[in-house]
């Protein structure tokens, strides 16, 4: 995965944090959760605040 795949991201975020409500996790406790995925491969100082509110917004969809 690469930080482009949002929807993947989120939906791996969902199975590995399953009682998590994804609108409390800050930004850096998402980026850090985000880079230790399985299958996670990209640069990990890519992750900017954009593509972490993006794959935050796609966890909480996928969770309700």
């Amino acid at each position: 995965m690469k930080w482009t795949d949002v929807s993947a991201i989120a939906e791996s975020l969902l199975e590995k944090y399953p009682g998590v409500d994804p609108a409390t996790v800050r930004f850096v406790d998402l980026h850090n959760w985000v880079v230790a995925l399985d299958g996670f491969d990209d640069d990990r100082t890519r992750g900017g605040e954009r593509v972490l509110e993006a794959i935050q917004a796609a966890w909480i969809d996928e969770a309700h």
